[in-house]
C-alpha cells in the first residue's frame, strides 16, 4: 500500500500528515511497532512504524536521527502518537522530514497502535492476495493461449491489450523473435543500449528501462531465461514504474510463459538439427547406398541435386583454457547465433555442424567467379558478426565450385582441405580457398621415411654413383628426352650423353623409354630435391 492509501483506513481516521507530505507515494510492504531506544536497526525498507514516542520523551531531539535512519534505510512512513508522551514534533525534525520527503504522521489518540497494525497488514495481504490471484489467472490465460497453439505473436498482441501498450520479444542480440504488431522495432540506438544493457544489469534484476532523446521514448525490459540462460527479453513499449505491481506480475507471467514456449521451441529445433547433421554425416561418409536414396533424403532438408553449391568449413578459434564442455556450450551458441543470421544472406544457405566445425552450403547461380567473390564476402560478414557479438575469431576453409549435390562430398573434402591449409600458416580468422595441390605438395603429405623408401628403392645403385649421372639423367628427362639439347645443357658431346643413359639403364636395371620407369624416376628426382638427399 502506498502511504496515501493508508491514512483512508478506518483505523486512521483523523491522522493526518504533520511532515514529508511529498513523500506520502512511498509504499508500505511491512508495518511495526515498536519502541526501542535502538529501533532503527530492527527496520527494514518500505517499512511503516508506529510508536508512542516514549523512548525519545525525554530527549524529543532523537527524533532527528531516527528520521535520518529511517529514510537512508528506505522506510516508508512514521507515525507518531503526539497526544501520549510527546506532545510536540520539534520544529528541526518536521524541516528535516519535509527536505527529505519522508512522511510524518499524527496518529489519532483513540486507536490503539495494535489496531493500525492489524488493519494495515490485513490490507497489505489483501492486496497482496488479490495480486497473487491475478497473477494465477494471468498464468493461466498465457498457459491455455500457448497450448491451443496460437503462438507468441497472439501472446503478445494479448498482452499489449492487456498493458494498453506495445510489447516485443527479442532475443539477447536485439534480433526480433515476435512482436504485438509485426511493424515494431527499435531504433538503432535503442539496439545498442538494449544489447550493453544485457551485459552489464545484473542477473537478479527483475526488469530495467532506459529512454532514447530522439524519438522521446522509455522502454522497459524484462529478461526472460531458458533453462538458467537469458533467451532474450520482453520490450514494453513504455515506462513501468514499480509501483505499478499488476503490470509487473502479469509481464513477468507472460515472461515465464513465454520461456517455457522457447524451451519448447527450441528442443524441437535441436531435434531438427540432429537429423540434418546425421544426413549430412552419412553423406559425406558413403553411408547412402544409392544416388537416388541420396537425393530423395536431401529433398526433406530442401536440397537440390541439380543445383550448384560452394562448400564452406568454420572453425572458431580456442582460447584459454575453458573445459571441453564449456568450449563446446559457447561453439553451439556461435553456430546457432550463425545460422539465425543466415536468413539475411540473398543466397540460399544451409548450416550443418560437425564437431567443433559448422558447414555451409551455399547454393548459387550464375557465373562461378561471381558466386565465389560473394561467398567470400558473406564469410567476412559472419566472422565480423561473431568478433562483434562473442569477441571470438572463426575461421573458414572454402571449396571449389560442386556441379550439383552429389558432388558435394568432393566439395567437403576441399573445404576441409582448404581450413587445414589455413591452419597451418598459423593465422586466425582467415578464409582459405581450396587450390589444387602441386606434387610437391602432395610429397609433404607423406611420411619422410617412406619418401627415402621409395627414393632408394627406384634409384637404387644409382643412388650412390657419381653425381653426374643423376645431372645427366635429371637434364634428360626435363628436355623431353631430346640427347642434343641435354648435351647443349651439360656443355659435353652428344656421345657422352647416350653413354651415361645407357650406364643409368643398366643401373636402373629399365629402360628409360618406359613411361612407367621415367615417371617414377621423375619422383624419386623430386624427392632429393625435397629432402635434400
Amino acid at each position: 500500500m502506498k502511504v496515501s492509501e493508508v491514512l483512508h483506513m478506518p483505523a486512521l481516521e483523523g491522522c493526518h500528515v504533520i511532515a514529508g507530505e511529498t513523500g506520502i507515494d512511498r509504499e508500505i510492504l511491512h508495518v511495526n511497532m515498536m519502541d526501542a531506544p535502538d529501533i532503527a536497526r530492527f527496520l527494514k525498507p518500505q517499512e511503516l512504524l508506529v510508536t508512542t514516542a516514549y523512548h525519545v520523551k525525554d530527549q524529543p531531539e532523537l527524533l532527528l536521527e531516527l528520521v535520518e535512519a529511517m529514510n537512508a534505510q528506505g522506510c516508508a512512513a512514521l507515525g507518531i502518537k503526539t497526544k501520549r508522551f510527546l506532545q510536540k514534533i520539534p520544529p528541526e525534525v518536521i524541516k528535516l522530514a519535509d527536505e527529505l520527503g519522508f512522511p510524518i504522521i499524527e496518529l489519532p489518540s483513540s486507536t490503539s497502535l495494535g489496531d493500525i497494525v492489524n488493519q494495515t497488514l490485513s490490507n497489505i495481504l489483501d492486496k497482496k492476495t488479490n495480486e497473487l490471484r491475478l497473477a494465477i489467472d494471468t498464468h493461466k490465460r498465457f498457459s491455455q493461449h500457448i497450448m491451443s497453439g496460437k503462438g507468441l505473436h497472439k501472446l503478445l498482441k494479448s498482452l499489449a491489450d492487456m498493458l494498453h501498450v506495445p510489447v516485443a520479444l527479442l532475443d539477447q542480440y536485439a534480433n526480433p523473435i515476435a512482436a504485438s504488431d509485426p511493424k515494431l522495432t527499435l531504433n538503432h540506438l535503442a539496439k545498442g543500449i538494449y544489447v550493453k544493457g544485457g551485459n552489464t544489469v545484473p542477473e537478479a534484476s527483475r526488469y530495467y528501462s532506459f529512454s532514447t532523446v530522439p524519438d522521446r521514448r522509455t522502454y522497459s525490459v524484462f529478461p526472460v531465461f531458458t533453462h538458467e540462460k537469458r533467451a532474450g527479453s520482453l520490450i514494453v513499449f513504455s515506462p513501468i514504474h514499480k509501483e505499478d505491481h499488476s503490470s509487473q506480475l502479469t509481464i513477468e507471467q507472460a515472461a515465464n510463459v513465454i520461456s517455457f514456449e522457447l524451451i519448447k521451441e527450441n528442443a524441437l529445433k535441436q531435434y531438427s538439427r540432429r537429423v540434418k547433421n546425421e544426413f549430412f554425416l552419412n553423406f559425406t561418409e558413403g553411408v547412402f547406398s544409392s544416388q537416388e536414396e541420396i537425393i530423395n533424403r536431401a529433398k526433406e532438408f530442401s536440397l537440390e541435386n541439380n543445383a550448384p553449391y560452394f562448400c564452406a568449413i568454420g572453425k572458431v578459434v580456442t582460447k584459454g583454457f575453458s573445459s571441453y564442455t564449456q568450449t563446446q556450450i559457447e561453439t553451439d551458441q556461435i553456430y546457432e547465433h550463425i545460422e539465425e543470421e543466415l536468413i539475411k544472406f540473398s543466397l540460399s544457405t544451409h548450416l550443418f555442424t560437425r564437431g567443433d566445425q559448422c558447414i555451409l552450403l551455399f547454393k548459387v547461380d550464375g557465373s562461378a567467379k561471381e558466386n565465389h567473390d560473394y561467398v567470400i564476402s558473406s564469410l567476412k560478414l559472419i566472422q565480423d558478426n561473431v568478433k562483434d557479438r562473442f569477441g571470438r575469431c572463426i575461421s573458414f576453409g572454402v571449396s571449389n565450385l560442386s556441379r550439383n549435390l552429389l558432388n558435394v562430398r568432393k566439395g567437403y573434402k576441399e573445404a576441409q582441405d582448404a581450413l587445414e591449409t589455413g591452419w597451418r600458416t598459423g593465422e586466425e580468422g582467415f578464409i582459405q580457398s581450396y587450390r589444387t595441390k602441386d606434387v610437391m605438395e602432395l610429397l609433404r603429405v607423406v611420411p619422410e621415411e617412406d619418401l627415402k623408401e621409395f627414393y632408394n628403392n627406384t634409384l637404387n645403385q644409382l643412388a650412390g654413383e657419381d653425381e653426374t649421372l643423376l645431372d645427366t639423367l635429371f637434364v634428360h628427362l626435363e628436355t623431353h628426352s631430346q640427347i642434343s639439347e641435354t648435351a647443349k645443357r651439360l656443355f659435353v658431346h652428344r656421345n657422352t650423353v647416350v653413354y651415361r643413359l645407357e650406364k643409368c639403364e643398366e643401373l636402373l636395371g629399365g629402360k628409360l623409354s618406359d613411361a612407367e620407369t621415367t615417371m617414377q624416376i621423375r619422383l624419386a628426382l623430386r624427392i632429393k630435391t625435397m629432402l635434400g638427399l
